[in-house]
């Protein structure tokens, strides 16, 4: 099974396919100001709700921006520390069709090893005052 999640905003959505890519399950979940708190939690009752569990999964991907710095990096970092310790592809994708994408390159066996997040535009760093 494979998993997916897009994490650039305020509500998260989630999605399962199958080994052979047919969408079996998605969901949205209105994090808010709670994702980093309740990403983990969402992502085991989704995939229980469908006879699934980390275990059995075969490939992650995700939503690689842009958007929400803070979205991005909670989400990304939880995919590719899921990847790391179940020994599994991931894979970031943009654009619109980012989840048809994803979900072809892990069939095709690709892995990006690490989700880096694209944001879209280049850091806004305050300057000191002094």
């Amino acid at each position: 099974m494979l998993l997916g999640v897009r994490t650039d905003s305020p509500v998260v959505e989630l999605y399962l396919y199958s080994a052979t890519g047919e969408l079996l399950a998605e969901s949205t979940w209105a994090a808010d100001r709670q994702l980093a708190h309740g990403l983990l939690q969402k992502l085991n009752v989704f995939l229980s709700e469908h006879d699934a569990t980390f275990e059995k999964l075969t490939g992650l991907f995700a939503l690689e921006g842009p958007g929400s710095f803070t979205g991005l990096r909670i989400g990304l970092t939880v995919l590719n520390t899921l990847s790391y310790t179940q020994s599994i592809p991931v894979v970031g994708e943009r654009g619109e069709t980012w989840r048809e994408k994803a979900v072809q390159r892990l069939l095709a066996g690709e892995n990006d090893q690490l989700i880096i997040p694209f944001y879209g535009a280049d850091a806004r760093i305050t300057q000191p005052k002094k």
